[in-house]
């Protein structure tokens, strides 16, 4: 009964990340986008587009990174991807993870820290594809709401191509098609 209480205390506790908000709205509402909802949104992103990663990958792995790799938001909060791959941010990221899923069974917590640690380094195919997929949310969120966060801090198109580009390591054929979509913002005045 230890460990089904140790999981239920954790499902409590993550129930924060649903207060997290992010600095995108979703496409069609007039409020932002919160942490939870976008874990929800990457997942079923990444099981849509699986057939188009370059690599093989293990869709089970991805889903399970995906869901797991905001959760030290609840402690750190939300920082705009432009501005977020800081050592502080990082730090405490990786911080909040530890303590959240150090709340579940040892053995449990150890797997689910190392497959975010797997995510964090976004070297092996999971997790390339992972992180690639992580970026597309947020994009057509920007894409079919008038660039508004773009817009809102000032975001320059270098910036965007730059840090979306990794989608292309994940998936050519996405890059592809969202550089095509993100040259379309950049002639209608959406990205500059």
């Amino acid at each position: 009964m230890e460990n089904i209480e140790r999981v239920l205390n954790f499902i409590v506790e993550i129930e924060k990340l649903k207060g997290v908000l992010r600095k995108t709205k979703p496409v069609g509402l007039d409020r932002y986008e919160n942490s939870a909802e976008h874990s929800w949104h990457v997942c079923i992103s990444a099981l849509m587009l699986k057939d188009y990663a370059d690599d093989e990958i293990n869709i089970d792995r991805v889903i399970k990174m995906l869901l797991l790799h905001d959760l030290g938001e609840i402690d750190a909060g939300d920082t705009i991807v432009y501005a977020a791959e800081t050592a502080e941010n990082k730090a405490k990221e990786a911080s909040g993870i530890n303590r959240l899923l150090n709340i579940l069974p040892p053995e449990q917590a150890k797997e689910y820290i190392e497959l975010w640690h797997e995510f964090e380094l976004g070297i092996t195919a999971d997790s390339v594809y992972a992180k690639a997929i992580d970026r597309v949310p947020p994009l057509l969120h920007n894409i079919h709401g008038e660039g508004h966060s773009w817009k809102t801090h000032n975001i320059s198109k270098e910036q965007v191509f730059s840090v979306n580009s990794r989608i292309g390591k994940g998936s050519k054929q996405l890059w592809t098609s969202l550089e095509q979509k993100l040259e379309r913002a950049v002639n209608q005045g959406l990205l500059k």
